[in-house]
C-alpha cells in the first residue's frame, strides 16, 4: 500500500506539469481593435465614418461619428475604404496592416439595404489565393429619401470559397468575428 501511495505522489505532479507546459504551442493573439473607420469619397465628399470603443467589452457603448450617420447623394459613386485601430497602445496600431499582410484568413463585409445603394469590393483588394480581403470598395447611394444601416463586420478565417462570399455575402462565411459595427445612413 506504502509503494501505490509513492507512486501516485510521483505520478501526479507529472501528469499535471506536462498537462500544462504549453511552451511549444503556438501562440495566436487576437487583435484588440477599438476604432473601425469608413471614409467615403465621392462627389466632391468625403464622409468619416467612425466607431470608438476605448473600453472595449466595457461598461461604455461605442462613440459613433458622426453623430446621426452618414447623408449620402442618390446616385454617387463612392470609394470606400476601412481601417481598424488599437488606440489602447500609444501611438495607437493600425491593425489594418496586419489585415493585409493575413489576408488569407481575414475578409470585411458591408451590409446595406439595397434602397441605401449596392457595395462591390474593389478587385485590386485580393489576398493571396486572389479572394477579396474587403479593405477598399465601391459604394453606389440608392434612391433618395432612404435611411437604414451599414453593417461593417471583419471577419477572421472565413470560408471564402463558400458560396457568395467572394462577393460579399456573409450568410456562409464562418470564422470568427474580429470587429463588427453598425453606422445610421441616409440617401438624399
Amino acid at each position: 500500500m506504502k509503494n501505490l501511495k509513492l507512486i501516485a505522489l510521483l505520478v501526479i505532479p507529472v501528469l499535471f506539469s506536462t498537462a500544462c507546459d504549453n511552451d511549444d504551442a503556438p501562440v495566436n493573439e487576437e487583435e484588440v481593435i477599438t476604432t473601425v473607420r469608413v471614409t467615403l469619397v465621392g462627389g466632391g465628399q468625403t464622409i468619416i465614418l467612425e466607431s470608438r470603443d476605448l473600453d472595449g467589452d466595457g461598461p461604455n457603448a461605442p462613440v459613433l461619428t458622426p453623430i446621426g450617420g452618414a447623408t449620402l447623394v442618390a446616385g454617387t459613386t463612392y470609394t470606400g475604404t476601412t481601417t481598424f485601430l488599437n488606440e489602447l497602445e500609444s501611438p495607437a496600431e493600425d491593425i489594418t496592416v496586419e489585415v493585409q499582410e493575413e489576408g488569407v484568413e481575414h475578409q470585411v463585409f458591408y451590409q446595406l439595404q439595397s434602397t441605401l445603394g449596392t457595395i462591390t469590393y474593389n478587385p485590386t483588394d485580393v489576398d493571396a489565393n486572389g479572394k477579396p480581403i474587403g479593405l477598399s470598395f465601391n459604394l453606389v447611394a440608392g434612391n433618395s429619401g432612404s435611411t437604414g444601416t451599414l453593417i461593417v463586420t471583419l471577419r477572421h478565417l472565413p470560408n471564402k470559397t463558400a458560396s457568395g462570399v467572394s462577393g460579399g455575402d456573409i450568410t456562409n462565411a464562418g470564422g470568427s468575428t474580429d470587429a463588427a459595427v453598425t453606422f445610421s445612413v441616409a440617401v438624399n
